[in-house]
């Protein structure tokens, strides 16, 4: 790509794509670190269609399956009140006017996930995916202390690797907040680094309070809270906080109660890079990509993490 500095790497690895689908591929309210993207987009595509890797429980009567591992969802679609994050977002869109579906995708191993994005793609005529990352751990490759929670996150990404869509990107929202889950953010920048020398890393940039994708995103996310308050979301409740301009030890919801946190400008950056070449640094990707169950991803990474243990420990960013 020829870049300037009025060119943002990310949207110009974007221009000419018509019709995006925006997912988020670690499970639960990462569809929600989508939402800035969705709205910047929707606006200057074609269609802009939403997805996630969903910890909903779905029966077989829920909404419109599309495979096995998929399901088209919307505002009027039956299921928990207690948590169903995609509902809660289509129906807080359609309070703006917008019928927006969301696609769910199970947790289940890469061989039924490509089955499942094959079929998506197919119906919407993709040519673009992004998958949205809340929190960073799913540039961890596999030989760090701290893995975060993988399982989802690396499926996700190995069954996108598979699909010849012409542009794949992962959009990670968040830094610092996988922190509680032993992720080193060493590891990360070092990830970076990385997938920069293979010319892989599309940049990063802030949200800020001004930008109307901004606010549209803490008001959805505040709209969640109070639609779901037994089951608010920490990461996308840490990003609201850090996108308002807060500060250190914020607390935005009783989940973080009694753990101190570190609420920073950097939680409010997307970090993007090509999917393929994320996935081509994990080290399990072979065995990962065999995967059929959800027990099957489990095993593999329990299973590399016995035969190589860690190899890099935690380190602190010097500052």
């Amino acid at each position: 790509m020829n870049l300037n500095l009025a060119a943002n790497p990310l949207l110009v690895k974007l221009a000419g794509c018509k019709r995006i689908l925006i997912a988020g591929c670690g499970g639960g309210h990462d569809l929600y670190t989508g939402l800035p993207l969705y709205f910047y987009l929707r606006k200057r595509c074609e269609a802009v269609f939403l997805g996630n890797m969903t910890f909903a429980a779905l029966g077989p009567k829920t909404g419109r399956r599309l495979t096995p591992a998929v399901t088209c969802i919307d505002a009027d679609t039956e299921g928990s009140d207690d948590f169903f994050p995609e509902r809660v977002l289509s129906q807080w869109l359609r309070g703006r006017g917008e019928e927006v579906p969301v696609f769910c995708f199970q947790r289940t191993g890469v061989v039924t996930l490509v089955e499942a994005w094959q079929a998506v793609c197919k119906e919407l005529r993709l040519d673009a995916i992004i998958l949205a990352d809340g929190g960073t751990d799913s540039l961890m490759r596999g030989d760090e202390e701290g893995l975060g929670t993988p399982q989802e996150d690396l499926a996700s990404i190995a069954a996108v690797h598979a699909l010849p869509v012409p542009v794949k990107i992962l959009s990670c929202l968040g830094f610092g907040v996988d922190r509680f889950d032993g992720v080193c953010h060493a590891h990360f920048l070092e990830a970076v680094a990385a997938l920069q020398r293979k010319g892989a890393f599309l940049g990063a940039f802030s949200l800020v309070p001004d930008m109307e994708e901004a606010r549209l995103f803490v008001e959805a996310v505040d709209h969640c809270v109070q639609a779901m308050p037994g089951a608010p979301s920490v990461v996308a409740n840490s990003i609201a906080s850090a996108v308002e301009g807060q500060f250190g030890n914020v607390h935005r919801t009783w989940r973080t109660e009694g753990n101190k946190l570190f609420i920073s400008a950097l939680m409010s950056m997307y970090w993007s890079f090509e999917v393929d070449a994320v996935a081509k640094r994990c080290l399990y990707l072979p065995e990962l990509q065999q995967t059929v169950g959800y027990l099957d991803v489990e095993r593999v990474i329990r299973d590399f993490r016995k035969q190589y243990p860690p190899t890099r420990s935690f380190e602190a960013i010097p500052y």
